[in-house]
């Protein structure tokens, strides 16, 4: 019996990726939940599929928030701090988006200040860190984005409302996956965008990922870039 050498069927990146979202633009069709999201959501759907090839779980735990994508659009195109619970999320960032759009990304979490604070407080590293950025850009605008770790929303909401941030200028981007607190911190993130009127796209349940966090922000800049990058993004 002889073992055959093969070469993949498409082998260049950008076919790759066209064939990728050609596919998900069919198959997505099998799933008539798809008809109850419009086409910027689908546009962010897709994506988290792209980099989950999950089709129902996707569909059935995404949470949009009232006109949550433009809000997001309008703040990244206002320079806002990305702030986010993990260094995976800003390692995987377009560095050509966060250039072009000037979007700073902020992760305090391997701060000495982050260690010692959580170690006072007795709270995880994640905690402490979203205190301490969100002390300090509290004034500028901020997308809040989690994929990693549940105590992170928790801090976030909290401190938004001790601190006084005007939450015009917030928007929560939630992806936490795993099992202690995941499903409970996601439905506090949702009560809290419902309740405030902010800003906020949440994957609820346990499922989840930082790699979806970044898919996110990317489809979303995506968006922006498909629009026109050069004025403020008002839907039209």
């Amino acid at each position: 019996m002889e073992f055959k050498l093969e070469e993949p069927p498409i082998n260049i990146g950008a076919d790759i990726s066209v064939k990728s979202f050609e596919m998900i633009e069919q198959e997505i069709q099998n799933f008539p939940k798809v008809k109850n999201f419009t086409p910027d959501q689908v546009e962010v759907i897709s994506r988290l599929i792209h980099t989950s090839t999950c089709f129902d779980e996707v569909l059935n735990n995404i949470y949009f928030s009232n006109d949550a994508i433009n809000k997001v659009k309008n703040l990244l195109l206002s320079k806002a701090k990305i702030i986010v619970d993990v260094n995976m999320i800003k390692v995987g960032l377009s560095q050509f988006y966060l250039d072009t759009y000037q979007n700073e990304v902020v992760c305090y979490i391997n701060e000495p200040f982050t260690y010692e604070d959580a170690k006072n407080n007795k709270t995880t590293r994640s905690y402490a860190a979203v205190v301490q950025a969100i002390k300090k850009h509290k004034n500028e605008p901020m997308v809040l984005a989690c994929g990693n770790a549940p105590t992170y929303i928790y801090a976030a909401i909290n401190t938004l409302i001790k601190e006084k941030v005007d939450l015009k200028n917030v928007a929560l981007l939630l992806f936490p996956v795993g099992f202690v607190n995941v499903v409970e911190s996601k439905a506090y993130g949702r009560k809290f965008c419902d309740f405030f009127d902010v800003a906020g796209i949440i994957m609820q349940g346990r499922f989840g990922s930082s790699t979806m966090t970044v898919a996110t922000l990317h489809a979303i800049f995506k968006l922006i870039k498909d629009y026109d990058g050069t004025q403020k993004y008002n839907g039209k």
